[in-house]
């Protein structure tokens, strides 16, 4: 954080100061939304949920170590009072923003894939200086003031992943934080109900490179028509990331070795190098594309980026976070999120790391997808077939049992349980050492719960 007196951020939000007994007391640390997790110094946003209001933490607040609370009344304790606190951290990142002139601003959007592609770039980067990204997927109106927060004048390198919720989302975030580096991953069907349809998430994904100045990078998927068609959006430099031929940076001679990590030779315009990701999924050889393309950016050799792509290890939970039980089973807890794009790309992982070992998938549902509901939970049980998933389990509602229908008109071994408690103590049953387990649903469902319950279990 860019230290600033108590006055000097009231005068910048435009808020009024209450119960502040010293003015000139500085904020040293940066902004929290989550009282459990405030930063001695910092900022305690009161910010009001559906299931609670920030304004009853701001006193325990405090007691842990907050310097200030953004609160929209007096609170009794040092408070800079607003209209509106989401406003108030915008406005006060968007200051903190301008002060960071020696810093590279990057901002990552798609359908699927923000989170571990943002983890890699800052890994990849954090190689060339020092960089601050954003933590597991605060990535909205309020995880993008808080990550400009925690950067101050060392800062080289700042790493937003950036999500939408509809169209003028992410340009209201780009105004916010005007970017020097914009990459956009994928136009998939995720939240396709919310927006309207893929050409609508296209839209929204696009506004990240509108504002890129011509001496800007944008970094797109040249594989993904819907993303390569941003390039007459923008009047930035395009670098184009992927497999096809025209990619500015390609992954060539891609394999997947037994434990289902990817291997690649990785092609920029200053030579090649080999890459031996870490991460499970073949889907991570176009996230670590584009963390080449940032690298690259930030001056990093194409050797540095291979040895940075190649020492890359999960960062952000319940993404395909792999744990070996003492009994010879393994637990793939992919369980975040899921869309049928991240769906497919852990159930093609699943059957790469399993080395012909029974493979059992855990879903549960994929919601927010409008009309395509239920056309992808059908695709997705006839998927799990023509992979020859050995056992599914699906758990949850109508939409989880369709997945459990198709996959069993396919042959499939399968069955469908209400809850997490049946599907455990079906798997407790189930399950002998050398199966491998994949959980995943959408983040309502709740399964990283189950997951995590799998991996404490041992069989009996």
């Amino acid at each position: 954080m860019i230290i600033l007196t108590l006055a000097e951020i009231a005068g910048i939000v435009g808020g009024t100061l209450h119960d502040a007994l010293d003015p000139r007391a500085r904020v040293t640390a940066g902004m929290d939304f989550d009282s459990r997790n405030v930063q001695p110094g910092g900022i305690f946003l009161a910010l009001r949920g559906e299931k609670a209001d920030g304004h009853d933490y701001a006193v325990s607040a405090v007691k842990d170590g907050s310097a200030l609370v953004f609160a929209t009344r007096p609170v009794g304790v040092p408070a800079v009072v607003v209209g509106d606190v989401l406003a108030a951290a915008g406005a006060l990142a968007s200051h903190l923003a301008g002060r960071l002139t020696g810093t590279l601003f990057i901002g990552v959007t798609g359908s699927s894939g923000k989170t571990s592609t943002k983890d890699l770039i800052a890994h990849v980067l954090s190689n060339a200086g020092e960089t601050v990204a954003t933590i597991g997927n605060h990535n909205g109106e309020i995880g993008t003031p808080e990550t400009v927060s925690r950067a101050d004048l060392d800062t080289r390198f700042l790493v937003l992943e950036m999500g939408a919720r509809g169209i003028g989302h992410l340009r209201e975030l780009t105004d916010m934080v005007p970017l020097d580096v914009a990459a956009v991953l994928n136009v998939g069907t995720a939240h396709a109900g919310t927006f309207g349809g893929r050409e609508a998430i296209a839209q929204a994904k696009g506004e990240l490179v509108e504002h890129l100045r011509p001496e800007d990078l944008a970094v797109l998927n040249a594989d993904d028509p819907l993303v390569r068609a941003m390039t007459s959006r923008t009047q930035a430099r395009v670098v184009l990331v992927g497999g096809a031929a025209e990619a500015h940076i390609r992954a060539e001679a891609v394999r997947m070795d037994d434990r289902g990590r990817a291997r690649f030779q990785l092609v920029t315009p200053e030579g090649s190098a080999k890459v031996a990701l870490q991460l499970i999924g073949e889907h991570h050889v176009g996230n670590a594309l584009t963390a080449a393309a940032i690298g690259r950016e930030g001056g990093l050799s194409v050797d540095q980026l291979s040895d940075a792509l190649s020492t890359a290890l999960p960062a952000s939970r319940w993404r395909m976070e792999v744990d070996e039980r003492p009994d010879g089973i393994t637990i793939v807890n992919d369980a975040y999120n899921a869309n049928p794009e991240s769906m497919r790309a852990s159930l093609h992982a699943l059957v790469a790391m399993s080395r012909g070992r029974r493979t059992v998938a855990v879903l549960g549902e994929m919601r927010e997808l409008g009309a395509d509901t239920e056309r992808e939970h059908t695709r997705l049980g006839e998927l799990i077939a023509e992979l020859s998933i050995s056992q599914l389990i699906t758990v949850g509602g109508p939409e989880a049992k369709r997945i459990q229908q198709a996959a069993l008109r396919g042959g499939v071994d399968s069955l469908h349980v209400p809850d997490q408690g049946a599907a455990h103590a079906f798997l407790h049953q189930l399950l002998v050492p050398g199966d491998v387990v994949l959980v995943k649903a959408s983040r309502g469902a709740n399964l990283q719960n189950l997951a995590e319950r799998l991996t404490q279990s041992h069989c009996a």
